[in-house]
């Protein structure tokens, strides 16, 4: 059985293992490239036999390191309305960290 863990950040969850490299939303503050971050938020923890399922969470940590700082590719947003001369067209690029867990 491999060790690996679950983590909830910006309303997803994510299953991790060390080494593992991931794409996350966007952290609200001053980052850098190079900073570590730590996932106090972990849901589940497998490590050889042993499994512990949270409470909601399990009170362990996972800490991981910050590869980029991006956005994602375009994604267009359109609204249009028929007989009406109504059309809206936007573009939308959603920030991300590309992370390293440790």
């Amino acid at each position: 059985m491999t060790n690996f863990s679950v983590i909830k950040t910006g309303g997803k969850q994510y299953k991790v293992a060390a080494g593992d490299k991931l794409r996350i939303e966007k952290i609200i503050g001053d980052y850098k490239v190079g900073d570590k971050l730590t996932f106090s938020e972990v849901l589940l923890d497998v490590k050889d036999e042993k499994v512990n399922i949270g409470t909601p969470t399990t009170g362990g940590q996972v800490e991981a390191k910050i590869l980029e700082i991006a956005k994602a590719d375009t994604i267009l947003v359109a609204k249009y309305k028929a007989k009406s001369r109504y059309f809206k067209k936007n573009g939308h690029r959603q920030p991300y960290f590309q992370i390293q867990v440790s």
